[in-house]
């Protein structure tokens, strides 16, 4: 068989590039023991790019086409139509017309096919591409045949195709078309199988639409489909739809769409037994390709045909356990307020600093939470303390308590949970306001050792001392018995406030405005700095303009030609010597800080100087102070006009008085460890820069797609195979296309919560991860 016709049964799995995605796929179905697929070949990309190499316009127009952007709609179109009409108008290579006059001859000439386009960027286990390109059903005689391929040729500049590709970062030039003409079925039903439920991400559901006739009305949405859900061989759900048309093939060629016989539009498409065939086939196809499938299926004559089979790729990645048992995870990304991927080296300090047990997936961390739910204890602790933080979270684990996903095991039988008595502790941090100073300068005095300790390590000595100084120092900080019950005292006095104060006066979330202007709140403190610089700012208009027009990160230096332009660069370099550490997404260390990049900032100071007056942070801070000591005095004035009014106003004080003392310091941990990274970022950078010195990385960014252990093996052998460096980046790019979930179980299954009306989430709270579990449990409990 030629190189520009390929039968099903020739198609090898290295072959994408010849028969595309659509292509590829066949082959393996055709190949499946048990697996029925229509016969047929493929025209490969070899045909297709013989039909447009020699073709000036249509390249001419290709350029064109490769420099416009998703949002230039109407020139994409424009461009798009006039290389569909060069591509339909050019005569098909002779060689092509041989080759698949050759292979239509050896059959019946009136045998029908269905032609449809196989591009070479579809149906990938990255990206889908689903319904891009055109497919044609009926059709008969070589001559139409021919002409059908021309047009799925010309398909591949659909505007929905070349948008699509735009925002995949696909190449125009190098995606080519393949074309398959595969034998007609004329089925009775047809529908897909999804081998892992679309709407949850479940993978143990596998979800069955039918409809009948052909299936291009279920995909086009021109009829409703019966769907149908089997678990572990058994069907837990079926929903017949109203099926009033369908598509059928006309003898003479074609489709037309038809009335169903109104006995039949409320029957089932198929039989119990039939779909629960289908299910097995289903499995069969998923376990052959590794991955969960969405599988187009006809049944004709009573056999089932497989006459497509993509990859889901919309489906979140499972964190990986160790065993078979059922687990749930929780998204550390939605308690830190960071959403976006991490790069490997981010993830794998994030795992080197915490003592939760922690797993990774589409780039996110998740926290294996099934043994505190499996102990009556923990799992009240997991739920009032993520509840407060994030009610969606709370909401979906009562979901999963509800279903017993999770067994529970009595306390003594589950693995023992360190405990000791905090009693002496928590008394003598709730009578020592200085405690959270204290614990400060502890923190700062450490990190001022670690960037002298640090300037003297290289290689792999400076691994050993950084891997040293996190268990010695930043998990000793973090973990700090007296940090931790600070913050639970400021917690718990929160919560104390919210539930007595309106239980007694009927007053929600009485906290919030007590909790305004608390003095040791990093996070405030750094939002007020902000607008003290653009303060100094504000009186040289020459230097806004110049920082409207600023784009390159020298631009400091470019200050000192202006007046005031000394006084603004020395305010910019306070900030960042005391926050530049700081970004968005900082829980990932290969996240530009604003040390890195200080032009970050400016949008964020012309809009300070644009929407705030002068002396705005001495202001707004005392202002939230004055309406923090009004609204104390105000609940302590109602409390004592109740019965026991004196009491609960003196019990009131005390809870008031914790909040203001203590639950600034929430933000500083935080603060900690985010300093510290710096330290440790810019040495692992000075070791990059030697790496790419030694022609061993291309860019100093490149480490950031290797973890901490590998980067270690790299610069201790000075050795990498850089595949992986491409491979990794182009896993990063598929990760940012995910949406991760608060809440998933090891069956794949998106749990969502929902708000309840009167329960809105209160401040963030971004310390729970890092609070040892000891403290977590007894404190919770008491």
């Amino acid at each position: 068989m030629s190189s520009l016709v390929l039968g099903f049964e020739e198609i090898g799995k290295e072959q994408l590039w010849l028969v595309g995605g659509k292509g590829l796929n066949l082959g393996e179905l055709s190949k499946m023991e048990g697996i029925h697929v229509p016969e047929g070949f493929c025209v490969t990309t070899t045909g297709f790019q013989k039909a447009i190499e020699h073709n000036e316009s249509y390249h001419a127009l290709l350029d064109q086409l490769t420099m416009l952007k998703a949002e230039d709609r109407e020139q994409i179109g424009e461009i798009s139509g006039k290389i569909r009409q060069t591509i339909t108008e050019s005569e098909i290579p002779s060689e092509v017309v041989e080759a698949v006059t050759d292979y239509l001859t050896r059959t019946d000439e009136e045998q029908a096919y269905a032609v449809r386009s196989s591009a070479t960027a579809e149906d990938l286990p990255h990206a889908s591409f689903a319904g891009q390109q055109d497919t044609y059903l009926n059709i008969i005689g070589v001559d139409d045949v021919l002409r059908h391929i021309s047009k799925c040729w010309a398909s591949l500049f659909t505007d929905r195709a070349v948008i699509y590709r735009i925002h995949n970062g696909f190449d125009h030039r190098h995606v080519y078309l393949s074309v398959i003409v595969q034998r007609m079925v004329f089925p009775q039903a047809s529908g897909i199988i999804f081998t892992a439920d679309p709407m949850s991400g479940n993978r143990k559901l596998l979800s069955i639409d039918a409809g009948f006739g052909l299936g291009e009305a279920l995909v086009s949405g021109l009829v409703s489909a019966d769907g149908y859900k089997v678990r572990e061989g058994e069907i837990v759900e079926k929903r017949i739809a109203t099926k009033t048309l369908a598509i059928f093939g006309r003898k003479e060629g074609g489709t037309e769409t038809r009335q169903i016989d109104p006995d039949l539009q409320k029957k089932q498409a198929v039989t119990d037994e039939q779909i629960l065939r289908l299910a097995s086939i289903g499995r069969q196809v998923e376990d052959y390709f590794g991955q969960p499938q969405d599988i187009e299926w006809c049944l004709a004559d009573g056999t089932f045909y497989m006459v497509q089979s993509r990859p889901i790729t919309t489906l979140y990645p499972i964190p990986q356990s160790n065993d078979q048992d059922n687990h749930v995870y929780i998204s550390v990304a939605h308690q830190q307020m960071m959403t976006d991927p991490m790069k490997p080296l981010g993830l794998s300090f994030y795992q080197l600093i915490t003592n939760a047990p922690m797993r990774t997936a589409g780039g996110r961390l998740f926290v294996d939470i099934t043994s505190m739910l499996a102990s009556p204890v923990g799992r009240e602790t997991l739920v009032n303390t993520l509840g407060q933080s994030d009610p969606l979270i709370r909401g979906a684990l009562m979901t999963i308590l509800e279903r017993d996903f999770i067994k529970l095991v009595p306390d003594d039988q589950t693995a023992p949970v360190p405990r000791r008595n905090n009693t002496e502790l928590m008394a003598q941090i709730e009578s020592n306001p200085a405690i959270v100073s204290d614990l400060i300068k502890r923190s700062q005095a450490s990190i001022e050792e670690l960037k002298h300790n640090i300037q003297v390590k290289s290689g792999s000595d400076l691994f050993d001392f950084i891997l040293e100084d996190i268990v010695e120092q930043l998990k000793k900080i973090l973990f700090d018995p007296q940090s931790s019950a600070v913050i639970m005292s400021g917690m718990e006095a929160s919560s104390w406030i919210n539930e007595n104060m309106f239980q007694w006066l009927g007053e929600k979330n009485a906290a919030d405005p007590i909790s305004q202007s608390v003095p040791n709140n990093i996070t405030s403190e750094m939002g007020l700095a902000l607008l003290d610089v653009a303060d100094v700012i504000r009186p040289y208009p020459e230097i806004i303009d110049y920082l409207q027009h600023a784009k390159e990160d020298d631009f400091l230096d470019g200050l000192l030609k202006f007046k005031g332009g000394q006084e603004t660069r020395d305010a910019f370099h306070d900030f960042l010597g005391k926050y530049g550490m700081r970004c968005t997404g900082e829980i990932d260390i290969t996240r530009t800080r604003w040390s890195e990049r200080p032009i970050t900032l400016v949008p964020l100071i012309l809009g300070n100087i644009k929407n705030f007056e002068p002396n705005a942070s001495s202001r707004k801070f005392e202002q939230g102070r004055q309406e923090a000591l009004a609204k104390e005095q105000e609940l302590l004035d109602r409390l004592k006009l109740l019965p026991d009014g004196e009491q609960k106003a003196e019990e009131t004080k005390v809870m008031i008085d914790r909040i203001r003392n203590f639950i600034g310091y929430r933000e500083y941990p935080k603060y900690g460890y985010v300093s510290r990274y710096f330290v440790y970022k810019g040495a692992l950078l000075q070791e990059a820069e030697r790496l790419l010195q030694a022609g061993v990385i291309q860019e100093k960014e490149d480490i950031y797609y290797l973890t901490f252990e590998e980067l270690h093996e790299v610069v201790r052998t000075n050795k990498l195979d850089y595949k992986i460096i491409g491979k990794r980046k182009d896993e990063y790019k598929l990760y940012e296309k995910l949406t991760p979930p608060r809440v998933i179980t090891s069956d794949g299954e998106i749990i969502s919560g929902k708000y309840k009306r009167d329960h809105y989430p209160p401040k963030p709270l971004q310390v729970w991860l890092f609070l040892p579990e000891s403290l977590r449990v007894e404190r919770a409990s008491s």
